[in-house]
């Protein structure tokens, strides 16, 4: 063997058992053309868009320079590669290694980890290495993306390796896979030296997702996706069957103007304001939607009930406040969300304020208004048994002719209308909840409690609100039966009880495929993948079509690519498809092919 692969090899393993020991975390260099990265954290998962996981592992990239660049271009330009080089994103990052320099590395690593190479100068005994994995650039015939290789750790120590290789190639017609399952276990058994093999599929759909209404309104995600996961494959691509192991992937972000619940959301975002003007001290007072000043709607308001209680007739005027209050309801989820006929004196105040306040004057006014009204017993409101802001306060002292003074000063009169809108909006959500017996009072209790702060309390109640969102969106687009959003709710209110607000969580929910076949049998899955085991941990085949690239640092050229489609739909297909239809959709084939080399 060469001195210079000698010495190379106990460079390479001396470089990296420092990384290791003193766990770096900037990325440092190899010879002069390779950066090494050593990766705790799930990021940059060389397997990670084909369902696997990884600890500690090593990541070597090509250094970038202005003379690289230019050399790669000039290598590209001889291989007539398809695949850039240089990122889709353009930044100045490392790039992907030619595969012939990548099988180097991959050779001195294993050089490293052989105990029967005594004759490097490394010391004994050899120390097992985390995996290490290598950016290619996808100049081979096979497309090779990735490379790696882990040591197999026995009590003995280190026994041989796995070697992967990570191949994606595309973008191809749907229908147009040039290779079946049975040649692919072929392909596995001779490779490991097998007699039996065992395969597992997985498929994953998109059963929903929102789309932006334009640029110029700010985009709210929504998602609801299925994970369906079986065994035995019978054959590529095939539909997974009703007994499979399934998994809802529901993501909802509030806010869109096109959901069923906007109007709470806007009420919501209201309630927010004034919370953040409480602990802020400056508020940022919402866009009135309501034509009418506040002073004028809560003026009508008092009068029409100072009319009430002194005998005068107004249920015209009645009719036309009560539509007010209603306004506001998308009438698409009058079925899904029943707005409240119980609404008390001020709930129905904080309805016209929230639409109408546009300044903390018009607050001050309002309720100097209510509290005059209130002293003269000129309305006596009833309010809902267990109100306990400052306002309800007032109004109770109201019944028996005595109110203390309330300066309308500083923070005094956005705490009330807070503390009014706060009770109001959990109502709803309890009215909803318990209306639909997606939960008890005693779940619900974490989300609605008065004895913590306001700040705590507004929190909660955004948590609560999402997870409205979340029901109100399977209830929707999937029309779940009763238990299964019953659970869905419970999973929510559980996590939620243990977790800050993140309304970018993904919720996960196991289901039965049969509740949900009719949203994904007939459908293109966005991916679908197969893994072939010979009962070796260490050792597996995957094969996976997908409608994005898996390989994020790979950027696939699509322009001139043309497909006759009329003598596609004439040809014979041996194995299944995703669907029926000959929509012009492109796919990516992506595999991973595992080796195992023992030493002894």
């Amino acid at each position: 063997m060469l001195p210079n692969v000698n010495e190379s090899a106990s460079a390479l393993y001396d470089l990296l058992i420092k990384a290791m020991e003193e766990v770096k975390k900037d990325p440092f260099f190899y010879e002069t053309d390779v950066q090494v990265k050593l990766i705790n954290e799930n990021r940059a998962n060389p397997l990670e868009g084909f369902g696997s996981r990884y600890g500690m592992r090593f990541i070597m990239e090509k250094v970038r320079s202005k003379e690289k660049e230019t050399e790669n271009m000039e290598e590209s330009q001889s291989e007539e590669s398809v695949i850039s080089d240089i990122p889709m994103n353009g930044n100045s990052g490392p790039l992907a290694l030619p595969v012939k320099r990548a099988r180097q590395l991959i050779g001195l690593y294993t050089m490293t980890q052989n105990p029967n190479m005594t004759h490097l100068k490394i010391k004994r005994p050899i120390k097992p290495l985390p995996p290490l994995w290598v950016k290619c650039d996808s100049s081979d015939p096979e497309s090779t993306c990735w490379l790696g290789a882990e040591p197999i750790r026995t009590k003995k120590g280190i026994t041989g390796i796995v070697l992967q290789v990570v191949t994606c190639k595309g973008p191809t017609p749907e229908k147009n896979s040039s290779v079946n399952l049975e040649e692919l276990k072929s392909s596995h058994l001779k490779r490991h030296k097998s007699s039996t093999v065992t395969t597992r599929g997985f498929a994953q759909y998109e059963l929903f997702k929102s789309t932006p209404l334009d640029d110029s309104i700010p985009f709210s995600y929504t998602t609801i996706g299925l994970d369906i996961s079986w065994s035995p494959v019978d054959v590529l691509l095939q539909t997974p069957p009703l007994t499979s192991a399934s998994v809802l992937n529901i993501k909802v972000e509030p806010g869109d103007p096109r959901s069923p619940l906007y109007h709470l959301h806007r009420e919501l975002k209201f309630l927010i304001a004034l919370a953040d003007g409480l602990a802020t001290g400056i508020t940022e007072w919402p866009e009135p939607t309501e034509t009418k000043s506040s002073v004028d709607l809560v003026q009508e308001f008092l009068n029409d009930l100072k009319s009430k209680l002194d005998g005068i007739d107004t249920s015209a005027k009645k009719v036309k406040v009560l539509k007010c209050d209603t306004a506001a309801v998308d009438d698409s989820i009058k079925c899904l969300f029943t707005v409240r006929g119980d609404l008390d004196f001020t709930e129905q105040l904080w309805c016209r304020m929230r639409m109408s306040v546009a300044s903390y004057q018009d607050l001050v006014t309002c309720f100097t208004l209510i509290l005059q009204y209130l002293r003269r017993g000129d309305v006596q409101p009833w309010l809902h048994r267990g109100s306990s802001g400052l306002l309800s306060k007032h109004i109770q002292q109201s019944y028996h002719g005595a109110m203390d003074v309330i300066p309308l000063t500083g923070t005094t009169p956005i705490r009330m209308l807070l503390e009014v809108g706060l009770d109001k909006i959990k109502r709803d959500y309890i009215n909803f909840f318990i209306g639909k017996e997606l939960a008890s009072l005693n779940h619900l209790d974490y989300f609605i409690s008065t004895s913590i702060d306001t700040q705590e309390q507004v929190r909660r109640v955004r948590k609560l609100h999402h997870i409205l969102e979340v029901v109100i969106s399977c209830m929707m687009y999937l029309k779940l039966p009763h238990e299964i959003l019953f659970t869905l709710a419970q999973s929510c209110i559980l996590y939620y009880k243990r977790n800050p607000l993140n309304e970018k969580h993904t919720f996960q929910l196991p289901i039965r495929p049969i509740v949900i076949k009719n949203f994904y049998q007939s459908e293109t899955p966005k991916k679908w993948r197969v893994e072939i085991n010979s009962g070796q941990k260490e050792v597996k085949t995957l094969w996976q079509l997908s409608d994005t690239p898996s390989i994020s640092h790979l950027n696939f050229n699509k322009e001139g690519y043309c497909i006759d489609w009329e003598t596609e739909a004439n040809m014979n297909l041996s194995e299944s498809t995703f669907n029926n239809s000959l929509e012009e959709k492109m796919f990516f084939t992506n595999m991973v092919a595992c080796s195992k080399v023992h030493f002894t």
